[in-house]
């Protein structure tokens, strides 16, 4: 695995400013000494490019993460120990196209500030089984070394009639985090592939807004009739659009899912092998968390409901473009869903 490096963590490198001004100091350190970033990526200037933007947000999504994950904090923190470095292949959403309040439905929610920083669908994955559709957004600049995003949206209108009802009560209250201002700033990032250092950050933290809850704490017969329906959906009621989980690359996920297993973790059962065996996944079952639920008097009740997880990967190159296999598989995808099914 490749060694970090401290050169990210200069207070006069651009990510570096970006990310402390968005998640602190500390948290900025703690990311840009953990994730392997790319040299393309340097830069200490006035301006901020798309890719800086982009590399920023996922760096911030992944501390986010290692917050809420305890399981996915203890396995980075075993990486730092040994000298070596995160391989950040991509993280992953979930949205629901269907009535969503304020804000834009499915994917399109996030597709419409991804552009801006650079990114755009480089494949489609139907996920049948969970009446869901998957997207994988890959970043144009440097896309082998600035995570993707897999996108994934809940078809609404195949559910049950009274789950759809009951995702109208739940998602329709949501909220839509970007503004005037933020949009003014990503409109500089589309136009021009940069922004000033001001206009970046508040790209920056409109885009980290976006990862989260947007509509009101779900009733609780909401969720219950979601639940047996949708699992997936009654996961979005209490996480919303949060960073469902976060990937590193490894050389074999197979070998690495046993060691871990033997450390403890509580893995997924089985590695999912893409159709042409060129992809390999794997996660850390999902955490524990507490949520609160609205009950029919208006009180709120906190319940333990599954949350986001961590997640690994080994992508071999194709033979064809001699170039790594950054696709996805949707065989691999409806597997790795499972991991926060365990509620």
């Amino acid at each position: 695995m490749p060694s970090a490096s401290s050169l990210f963590a200069n207070r006069d490198q651009m990510l570096y400013r970006l990310l402390s001004a968005v998640v602190g100091e500390q948290p900025a350190t703690l990311a840009l000494t953990t994730l392997a970033i790319d040299p393309a990526l340097a830069g200490t200037g006035d301006s901020a490019s798309r890719a800086q933007v982009a590399m920023a947000l996922n760096a911030a999504l992944f501390v986010d993460l290692l917050d809420r994950v305890p399981t996915a904090d203890r396995y980075v923190q075993s990486i730092r120990d040994a000298g070596e470095a995160i391989v950040f292949d991509h993280g992953a959403l979930r949205t629901i196209d269907g009535e969503t309040g304020e804000l834009p439905r499915g994917h399109e929610a996030f597709a419409r500030f991804l552009a801006p920083l650079g990114y755009e669908v480089g494949g489609l994955y139907p996920l049948p089984a969970l009446k869901m559709t998957g997207r994988a957004y890959v970043q144009r600049d440097l896309p082998e070394t600035i995570p993707q995003f897999f996108v994934s949206e809940l078809h609404v209108s195949e559910l049950p009639e009274a789950a759809q009802t009951a995702c109208a009560n739940v998602f329709g209250t949501s909220a839509d985090p970007l503004g005037t201002a933020e949009w003014q700033a990503l409109g500089a990032l589309s136009e021009h592939g940069e922004a000033s250092f001001d206009e970046a950050v508040t790209a920056l933290k409109g885009a980290l807004a976006a990862f989260g809850r947007q509509h009101e704490p779900p009733a609780l017969a909401d969720y219950e009739v979601l639940l047996p329906a949708t699992k997936e959906g009654a996961w979005i009621a209490t996480e919303g659009n949060a960073f469902n989980h976060a990937t590193t690359r490894v050389a074999n996920v197979i070998a690495l899912a046993e060691e871990l297993r033997e450390d403890g973790y509580p893995m997924k059962p089985s590695v999912e092998i893409s159709r042409n065996g060129r992809v390999r996944q794997t996660a850390i079952l999902a955490d524990k968390v507490v949520r609160p639920f609205r009950e029919a008097d208006g009180a709120e009740v906190p319940l333990p409901v599954p949350g986001s997880f961590y997640e690994f990967i080994t992508r071999d190159i194709d033979p064809e473009t001699g170039k790594l296999d950054l696709t996805f598989d949707s065989g691999n995808a409806t597997g790795i869903f499972a991991v926060t099914r365990n509620a």
